[in-house]
């Protein structure tokens, strides 16, 4: 999703204060077999300095893509639909003021607009000016009202849109439309990650939204205004599944169709697209959760690029061996990281259940089982802030987690639980007996039997949860006692506040933290960068104190592709990134 994102794990994200600098940058994987140089397609062909415009490339015929999970909905802001899944069909398909390209550097779309940029320090106002000629797939104006639209969603200021995040957005004051192209935007504060803001999918067209809702002018609908509702109903519920009618592309593709049941969609040109024109004809993106399938289609013939975001040790050996059948692997670190949620509503309202919980999992057995094989140096990771590598980094987590039976044991006596015939600890007449949950992919079904093993030595019962629609449906209302998955982010530090705050949209494990809560405040209203990653550094340590969610690993990505020049799996966009510059290799 998204960014933040849940990547099915997945909930997303004056360049930001905290762009990583290590995580991504196309490292290729070392691991058995041979792999292509990935690393020189970390940047679009035509990419210079801090702009990207698409390469001027012929047109190839159509490509088939695999990813992990199915495409659900339009409109991925909303909390319930929220995914990375989502975000990796419509990065093509929904333009966007900004993107990534592979080394994760945050630049202007060159292909939709003029500027970005800082007009006033006092008030911080920020200006958004929009390429004239710049329209949706069925003709009308990408323009302002759109960026207006994008801001009165997810202001956080109106009831309804049931919006995911809206970090950033609250602080704009007063938004206004100079002209048809120019997007004003006045803060109540300075807000160092503006170049977060109306990113990957956040706009959406206001011209049907106007249509369906039964709205003259979006601009003339404020917070207060009496027919807000009836946006915030179209905004939040409109937009689900597929109708052609009311979901044009802003991007070099749009949505041709799509297929509820199977999760397959067919992207096509947008016909009203002012950048380059080449790149495939059509792109077909299939889900195929299992991994070793993915690979084993890739190795038949059925797909053209295999893009997965859940590493598998087998998979990756597979998809290494094509290399004789003209198939180039990839692996790189990604934004997204792999973790244990604590649901403070059930059983782990007890801080011994939580401490004791973290002392069973054994987060190195894991890395050393599951991951090596993708990626041979991969490590534990100790922070649910920074990624390995990037400035602020710090280790808060390995003084909390891993210390074994014994010591779980201890953690639960001493809190007042005591273990029953049956060999369980129980507290108040509850067994301390919870269910992991998660979607459906085998690592996360190996990561849970390696943590059930660990767990029933302390007297903890540990049981598999895995539901294909937990990440649709069951994860964003709290329905579980731990959730495995992973989030995926962009590279904004202020996104997180929306994940662990204690009135943060995507707080779903119920965590109340006087000391996080005021960490991320305080981030947020920071001026410079070293003040901003002090106080994350502070939200950081809270977190682990608090034995909220407990970090196992960053994911690495991992892809193989033949028939195309070069693919590279953009860790927060995914494969599509630049489809529209892929080229038919020679």
């Amino acid at each position: 999703m998204r960014r933040s994102k849940a990547i099915s794990a997945m909930a997303v994200t004056a360049v930001s204060a905290l762009v990583l600098t290590a995580c991504g940058g196309g490292e290729e994987n070392s691991g058995g077999g041979s792999t292509g140089d990935v690393s020189g397609m970390a940047e679009g062909k035509a990419q210079e300095g801090d702009v990207f415009t698409l390469a001027d490339v012929p047109e190839m015929d159509p490509v088939t893509v695999a990813i992990d999970d199915q495409f659900t909905a339009y409109n991925n802001d909303t909390a319930d639909a929220n995914s990375s899944y989502n975000n990796y069909v419509l990065t093509s398909v929904l333009a966007a003021p900004t993107l990534l390209d592979g080394n994760n550097k945050v630049l202007t779309n060159g292909d939709v607009m003029e500027s970005i940029e800082v007009t006033s320090e006092d008030p911080f106002t920020v200006e958004w000016k929009i390429k004239d000629g710049a329209k949706w797939s069925d003709g009308e104006a990408w323009d302002c009202s759109d960026f207006y639209l994008a801001w009165l969603a997810h202001s956080g200021k109106a009831d309804g849109f049931n919006v995911a995040f809206s970090t950033g957005y609250e602080l704009i004051d007063q938004p206004e439309c100079t002209d048809a192209q120019t997007f004003t935007a006045e803060f109540s504060q300075p807000y160092i990650d503006y170049k977060g803001l109306f990113s990957s999918g956040a706009i959406l067209p206001a011209h049907i939204l106007e249509q369906e809702a039964g709205v003259d002018d979006i601009m003339s609908v404020t917070p207060d205004s009496s027919n807000v509702s009836d946006v915030a109903e179209f905004w939040a519920g409109g937009w689900k599944g597929f109708d052609e009618d009311l979901m044009p592309g802003s991007g070099p593709y749009k949505i041709k169709s799509f297929d509820r049941n199977s999760g397959r969609v067919v992207l096509d040109k947008n016909p009203e697209w002012i950048g380059a024109k080449g790149g495939p004809s059509e792109v077909t993106v299939r889900a195929i959760p299992d991994t070793q399938a993915m690979a084993t289609a890739l190795e038949n013939g059925e797909i053209n690029v295999a893009a997965s975001t859940q590493p598998d040790a087998t998979a990756a050996n597979t998809l290494q061996n094509l290399e004789s059948q003209g198939v180039t692997y990839g692996s790189a670190p990604q934004l997204t990281y792999e973790h244990l949620d604590l649901n403070f509503d059930r059983i782990f309202s007890d801080e011994a259940a939580r401490k004791a919980f973290f002392a069973i999992v054994p987060r190195q057995e894991i890395i050393d089982k599951l991951l090596k094989g993708v990626q041979p140096d991969a490590e534990v990771l100790q922070s649910i802030v920074f990624f390995q590598g990037e400035d602020g980094y710090q280790d808060v987590y390995s003084d909390k987690a891993g210390q074994g039976a014994e010591a779980a044991e201890q953690i639960l006596q001493d809190g007042g639980w005591e273990k029953g015939d049956d060999g369980i600890y129980a507290k108040n007449g509850e067994r301390f007996s919870i269910e992991i949950s998660h979607n459906e992919n085998e690592r996360r079904q190996q990561t849970v039997e390696i943590i059930q093993s660990a767990a029933a030595n302390a007297g903890i019962e540990v049981t598999d949860d895995q539901d294909a629609n937990f990440l649709a449906g069951r994860v964003d209302k709290g329905d579980y006692d731990v959730a495995l998955f992973g989030w995926s982010s962009e590279p904004f530090k202020t996104t997180q506040k929306n994940l662990y705050s204690s009135d943060g949209g995507q707080n779903w494990q119920g965590l109340e933290s006087e000391e996080v809560d005021q960490a991320y405040e305080q981030a947020v209203a920071s001026t410079k960068e070293d003040e901003a990653r002090q106080h994350y550094q502070e939200a950081d340590k809270a977190l682990a104190n608090a034995y909220a969610t407990l970090p196992l690993f960053a994911t690495p990505s991992m892809w193989g592709f033949r028939g195309i020049d070069r693919v590279y799996m953009q860790s927060y966009n995914g494969a599509l990134w630049n489809v529209g510059e892929w080229e038919a290799a020679e």
